[in-house]
């Protein structure tokens, strides 16, 4: 239960140890944003909810009154979310733009596009991607991507491109069956091939050991 007391036992060093810590809830914003060196707007994404879009804009916002020209978009790891929330972030740099196009049997379901305030609009951007985006993370590469609006950076992106219903069965098991795929804006499905990077950059496991991004330091580099 939230806020009672608990006693974590540990082995350090061949000595167990007790640890009193409280249960507490812990809220993790689903947007961090900084300026970096050389005015460039850092954001980093690392899903998409429902406070997602509000973040990112409030983001933007602060990097339009601080004259950032560029900006680098981290999706690295971010398995994804709620679509609308992903469409909302993508018309912080499109105007009127399709995101994303639902098909269902070879049919065309809906399109999906951004709005007309776009706060970043002609502002270069650079997005990482790396096999732990997926979902919401792809279609919002994939349209910014196809758009013209950035370049992609890092590694192939994981590959989910369907959307899933569950069924109820008669005997209380649920089927989860794939009734429609997602296009990007130039009709790429992505589910199980991903996205490719523009750039391909490894990030070692002695690179994570080392506390370095070589993918950051090229996007950085790229933007100079």
């Amino acid at each position: 239960m939230q806020d009672q007391p608990v006693k974590l036992t540990l082995i350090r060093d061949g000595a167990q140890i007790e640890v009193p810590i409280v249960r507490a809830k812990i809220t993790v914003a689903s947007v961090e944003s900084s300026v970096l060196e050389g005015n460039v707007g850092y954001i980093k994404i690392s899903r998409f909810g429902d406070d997602t879009a509000d973040l990112a804009n409030k983001a933007a916002q602060d990097f339009k009154s601080k004259n950032v020209t560029k900006v680098i978009v981290d999706l690295r790891n971010n398995g994804g979310g709620l679509l609308d929330s992903a469409v909302k972030v993508a018309g912080i740099w499109m105007d009127n733009q399709v995101v994303v196009v639902e098909k269902e049997g070879g049919r065309t379901k809906s399109t999906l596009k951004t709005g007309n305030n776009p706060i970043l609009n002609n502002v270069e951007t650079v997005i990482l991607i790396n096999e732990g985006s997926a979902s919401a993370s792809e279609i919002l590469a994939g349209a910014l991507h196809d758009h013209g609006v950035a370049k992609l950076v890092g590694e192939k992106t994981y590959g989910k491109g369907s959307v899933q219903e569950i069924v109820d069965l008669e005997d209380g098991a649920q089927l989860k069956v794939t009734v429609a795929h997602w296009f990007t804006p130039k009709g790429v499905n992505v589910n199980k091939e991903g996205i490719k990077p523009d750039e391909e950059v490894k990030l070692t496991e002695e690179d994570f050991n080392n506390n370095r991004d070589p993918q950051k330091d090229w996007a950085l580099q790229e933007l100079k």
